[in-house]
C-alpha cells in the first residue's frame, strides 16, 4: 500500500529559531531549475533548539552525538537491522553475523580491510572489547543485552547472551563497536565525552570536523571500507521549532530531517519537486491502551464493541493526515507482519459496524437510557482518555474518538491533555482509564502482545509496559515460549496462543502502523529510500543511515 506524502502538523516546540550559519546549506539548485552541484554537503537537521553540550559519546543517550545522531555516521554496528521494508538484516561490521538455534550465541566474523578513522586496524578484539565492558560493569547495559561472553576461534567471534535474544536481535546489532586501543584508557564509558583529540575514533563513514553551538560538520572518511563517498560533508544543526525547520527544508538550507511538519504538502512537498518525503511503516503501531483493571474496561464485551466502533481509517487519514497505515485484523497485527497471522485469523477484520458493536453490549447486560450507554450495574458509560498537550495528531484522534463512540454507542468520553511528565506517571501508577500509546517495537508478533499482555512490564507496581496490566498465566507462558524458542515450529505455538488470547479478550485497540519519517530533497543526490525500495527508513536518526549515505550518488 502506497502511503499519502502529507502529515498531520503539531504545535511549534519552542519560540526560539537557531540560525543556521552561512555556508552550513547545501548549494545545490533551485526551484527553478539551475543544475545540481557537484560535492554539494547535506545539512541534517532536527527542531531540538540549541545543540548546547558538546559529548561525541555514542553509549550516552543525552549526549548531542545521539540526540542529533552523528554518532551513527561514526561509530558503526555490526549489522543493520531494517525496521521497515523486508525487517531483514544486512551484515555491516560483520561479514557474517549468525545466530544459533536459540538466539543465545551470536557468531560474528569481522569485516576484513576495516580500518579505525586513526589508520589502526579494526580486529576481533575491538568487537569483544565493546561487550566485555558491559561484562565488567564499565559500560551500563543499559539495552538489557544480558552479555555472559565471547570466544575467538581465529578471526571468529561468538559472543554469548544469558537469555535468547531473538526479540532483541536489533539491540544487539545496532551495539555500537568502538576501538579498543583508545577506549581501555577511558577511565569512566559511562560518563566521558570523548570531546579530547583523538578519541571520536570510528570505523564510520564520516570523522568529526569542527564542533559548535550551532553546527556540527563532519567530512568523508577517505579510507571507509565501504568505499568512496558521493557527499563529502555533513552539517548537522538544529532549529528552535517546527516551524523554522519546516523553511529552512522547503529552502533548501537544510537538506535531510526527521521531523513531524505542519501542513507538509503545502509548506514543503509543493514548494520544489525535488522535495520528498518518505512514510516507513514498522511492526510497531500508535495504540488504544485501556486501564482493564477498573470499569468501564474490566467488561471485555465493552472492549469488543470499542473495536468495532473506532474508525481505524479515520485515524490514519485524519489524525495521521495519512502517514500511518490502519490495523484493522482482529489479532492486532499489521501490514508488515501480515504473514505470521494464523490462518484462522487472516480474514477476520474489524471494521465500523455500530449495528454489531451494540448487538454485543445488549447481550452483555449493556442498555440505553436516552440515547447514553448504561452498564449492567445501572451506571452511564463515560471514561477519559488521556494523551499529553501539543501531540497534535493523537490530540486529534482524542476528539475523534470521543465523538465516534458519542455519535454511535452514546459514551461520554472526556478528553484529557496532562503535560508528559503527569501523562507517564498516570500510565505507570495506573491511575488513567484510556490512552495512546506506542509499542516496544521487536520487528516480530512479539512487539504488540508482550507490550499489551505481559506482566514483566509491572515492576514494583509500575508498568513502563501492559499498561492496562493484563495477566493470564497461558498467555505469560506463551510470551516466555516465544521469546525463549529454539524453533520456528515452537515460535509459531506461542505466537497462535498470543494472537488467541489477544483476537478474544481486546486487551489494547491498534489503530495505524508507527511510522519513521523522513524529509530529504533530490537536488543534489539520487538513490534515497523509496516506497517501491524500502531498503531503510530515510529517517536520519536511525542506525540505517549510514547505508543511505553509502547509496547515495551524484545527481
Amino acid at each position: 500500500m502506497k502511503l499519502s506524502r502529507s502529515l498531520i502538523a503539531v504545535s511549534a516546540i519552542a519560540a526560539l529559531s537557531v540560525g543556521v550559519l552561512a555556508g552550513c546549506s547545501s548549494s545545490g539548485s533551485t526551484s527553478d531549475g539551475d543544475a545540481a552541484t557537484p560535492g554539494a554537503a547535506l545539512t541534517i537537521a532536527k527542531p531540538d533548539g540549541a545543540i548546547t553540550t558538546e559529548s561525541h559519546n555514542p553509549f550516552l543517550g543525552d549526549s548531542a552525538a545521539s540526540k542529533y545522531g552523528y554518532a551513527k555516521v561514526i561509530f558503526e554496528p555490526l549489522a543493520l537491522v531494517n525496521p521497515t521494508g523486508d525487517l531483514g538484516t544486512t551484515p555491516w561490521l560483520g561479514e557474517s553475523v549468525e545466530w544459533n538455534d536459540d538466539y543465545t550465541e551470536l557468531t560474528v566474523v569481522p569485516r576484513s580491510g576495516v580500518k579505525w578513522s586513526d589508520g589502526e586496524d579494526f580486529t576481533a578484539d575491538d568487537i569483544v572489547f565493546t561487550f566485555d565492558q558491559f561484562l565488567s560493569g564499565k559500560l551500563t547495559d543499559a539495552q538489557g543485552l544480558n552479555y555472559e561472553g565471547a570466544t575467538v576461534d581465529g578471526d571468529t567471534v561468538t559472543l554469548k547472551f544469558a537469555d535468547s535474544k531473538f526479540t532483541a536481535q536489533a539491540r544487539v546489532l545496532h551495539t555500537p563497536i568502538v576501538p579498543k586501543h583508545i577506549w581501555e584508557n577511558i577511565e569512566d564509558p559511562n560518563t566521558d565525552p570523548l570531546t579530547e583529540d583523538g578519541l571520536a575514533v570510528g570505523t564510520g563513514p564520516y570523522v568529526l570536523d569542527s564542533w559548535t553551538t550551532e553546527s556540527v560538520t563532519l567530512s568523508a572518511n577517505a579510507d571507509y571500507w565501504g568505499g568512496e563517498l558521493a557527499v563529502p560533508t555533513l552539517n548537522y544543526v538544529s532549529y528552535g521549532d517546527n516551524a523554522a525547520l519546516t523553511t529552512a527544508l522547503a529552502s533548501g538550507e537544510a537538506d535531510w530531517a526527521q521531523a513531524f511538519l505542519p501542513q507538509i504538502e503545502d509548506s514543503y512537498l509543493s514548494v520544489d519537486p525535488d522535495n520528498q518525503f518518505l512514510v516507513s511503516p514498522t511492526a510497531g503501531a500508535g495504540t488504544l491502551f485501556m486501564n482493564l483493571q477498573t470499569k468501564p474496561f474490566n467488561n471485555p464485551a465493552l472492549r469488543e464493541a470499542l473495536a468495532w466502533t473506532i474508525d481505524r481509517d479515520a485515524y490514519v487519514d485524519i489524525a495521521r493526515e495519512g502517514a500511518s497505515e490502519a490495523v484493522w485484523n482482529v489479532t492486532g497485527l499489521g501490514t508488515l507482519l501480515a504473514d505470521e497471522i494464523i490462518p484462522e485469523y487472516q480474514d477476520e477484520n474489524y471494521s465500523v459496524d455500530v449495528d454489531r458493536a451494540k448487538e454485543i453490549l445488549t447481550d452483555a447486560g449493556y442498555s440505553w437510557e436516552s440515547d447514553k450507554l448504561i452498564d449492567p450495574d445501572g451506571e452511564a458509560v463515560s471514561f477519559s482518555i488521556t494523551v499529553p498537550s501539543g501531540w497534535s495528531d493523537w490530540n486529534t484522534e482524542q476528539a475523534l474518538i470521543a465523538e465516534e463512540l458519542d455519535d454511535a454507542l452514546g459514551i461520554e468520553v472526556k478528553v484529557d491533555q496532562p503535560d508528559w511528565g503527569g501523562w507517564d506517571a498516570s500510565l505507570q501508577e495506573g491511575t488513567f482509564q484510556a490512552t495512546i500509546h506506542w509499542l516496544e517495537d521487536t520487528g516480530n508478533v512479539y512487539g504488540l502482545y508482550t507490550s499489551t499482555m505481559d506482566p514483566k512490564w509491572i515492576v514494583d507496581d509500575k508498568a513502563s509496559y501492559n499498561f492496562g496490566r493484563f495477566n493470564e498465566p497461558a498467555v505469560t507462558e506463551a510470551l516466555g515460549t516465544y521469546a525463549n524458542a529454539s524453533s520456528d515450529e515452537d515460535r509459531a505455538a506461542a505466537s497462535e496462543v498470543m494472537q488467541k488470547a489477544f483476537a478474544e479478550n481486546v486487551p489494547a485497540i491498534p489503530l495505524g502502523a508507527h511510522p519513521l519519517l523522513g524529509e530529504f530533497n533530490t537536488r543534489n543526490y539520487v538513490g534515497w529510500p523509496s516506497e517501491d525500495d524500502q531498503y531503510a527508513s530515510a529517517d536520519p536518526t536511525q542506525p540505517g543511515i549510514v547505508q543511505v549515505l553509502t547509496e547515495l550518488t551524484a545527481k
